[in-house]
């Protein structure tokens, strides 16, 4: 037997230490989480089926044709031909990936004309393209105040808004879901002479309902605060050509920064942010989302930028989207479903029981329907729901479809009378 230096045996593999000392206190905490195989076990586990197919009204899961209501492709575009060879094109031009950030060797000048035609569509100065939708909140909220300033967001601003502001130093209060007084109440607490940062979603991506963005602006006006806007959800679907909610309301100019993703009605991955020259420069040294992440990829970028054309250039799209999200909305309303107060192809149908809502949508799918469950922390624990999303591209007869099965579904699950 070989020998160390030291007289001790020599052994070409460590010996492996017990597992129980391996394993430490934050594998014993994890080892406790057992909430997602409580449902396995019950046999509605609900996420993470796979599609084999592109997304569009139906697509193909388990092996079977299935009814799409649980996508954000709004105008039904993430198959588009002339989105496909966009993103084609830019890949054999310039290859997969940056290999870098945006401040250093990862600017493409298709970045950069992306920038300018965004921040045209949704009138500010200037644009920042970043790599997701998640990393334009969470980046730019953190960056904008300062340890003696003030952010205010929406009891149902997105998670990655509230990431945002949980990684600021500033002062954060919160308002009651749409409540125009309790926000005025926490911009009284605020310090006349600081920043007052309030941010909302345009549309609020679970409920379907929309801010009260003009009531904003006159509190903005009366206290001296400054206005972010997501409009992730509210681009392709509010607005002249999908311009988004401030749009909508016409107030644009009196929103400081106005934020979008390309996921949902751009047919791409990535997001922005547009403002003043002022501020999109403070926000391109500073952002750190922005500065340390690898930029969108070319692909991603050209893919989105092709969604923006033929948004501009096809307002039938938005409008077809309307005309069936009416009908939509009438069916449901006639078949007794609670959809709260959704002004938009954003359909919830309350269930109020976290186990029933699984319930619900694995009945559903079985029924060849696919929706989306939505359960906390994306919603109070007493507003748990399903969540119907339309397409531009879905048809009546497609909604028929959906909404008898929902109705047999919610019945079987004692739900709906």
């Amino acid at each position: 037997m070989p020998t160390n230096r030291d007289g001790s045996d020599f052994h070409l593999m460590p010996r492996a230490r017990p597992l129980v000392l391996i394993m430490g206190l934050l594998q014993d905490r994890f080892k406790e989480y057992r909430e997602p195989q409580k449902y396995m076990e019950a046999g509605i586990y609900p996420y993470f089926r796979e599609i084999d197919s592109h997304q569009d009204t139906e697509v193909i899961m388990d092996g079977k044709k299935v009814l799409m209501f649980g996508s954000n492709s709004y105008m039904g575009l993430t198959y588009d031909k002339r989105i496909v060879d966009a993103a084609i094109a830019a890949i054999k031009k310039y290859g997969t990936g940056c290999a870098g950030s945006r401040f250093l060797n990862g600017t493409l000048d298709l970045h950069v004309k992306l920038e300018h035609e965004l921040a045209e569509f949704v009138g500010k100065d200037e644009a920042l393209v970043y790599s997701t939708g998640f990393t334009v909140n969470s980046g730019v909220v953190s960056a904008l105040t300062g340890r003696n300033d003030y952010i205010l967001g929406d009891d149902r601003d997105h998670a990655s808004i509230v990431d945002g502001r949980r990684l600021s130093f500033s002062t954060f209060y919160h308002y009651k879901h749409n409540d125009m007084h309790d926000l005025e109440e926490q911009l009284k607490k605020c310090r006349p002479e600081a920043v007052k940062l309030i941010v909302t979603d345009g549309l609020f991506s679970m409920e379907g309902d929309l801010a009260k963005l003009p009531e904003i602006v006159e509190l903005k006006k009366k206290y001296n605060a400054s206005i972010m806007v997501d409009e992730a959800h509210g681009i392709g679907v509010f607005g002249k050509n999908g311009r988004g909610t401030c749009d909508h309301f016409g107030v644009t100019d009196d929103v400081d920064l106005i934020m979008g993703t390309f996921s949902k009605s751009l047919a791409s991955i990535g997001g922005f942010i547009a403002s003043d020259k002022d501020t999109i420069n403070w926000l391109r040294h500073t952002s750190r989302t922005y500065i340390f992440s690898a930029s969108n990829t070319p692909a991603a970028t050209a893919a989105a930028m092709e969604a923006l054309h033929i948004l501009k250039s096809e307002p039938e799209r938005v409008e077809n989207l309307w005309k069936i999200t009416n009908y939509a909305l009438k069916q449901f309303k006639e078949a007794g479903f609670e959809i709260g107060d959704t002004e938009s192809p954003i359909i919830p149908l309350y269930v109020r029981d976290a186990a029933k809502t699984f319930e619900v949508t694995k009945k559903a799918f079985e029924k060849n329907v696919f929706i989306n469950p939505v359960i906390p922390p994306a919603c109070a624990p007493q507003d748990t729901l399903v969540r119907v999303a339309l397409m531009a591209t879905h048809t009546k007869e497609q909604v028929d479809r959906c909404v008898a099965a929902l109705v047999d579904s919610f019945k079987e699950c004692g739900i709906l009378k």
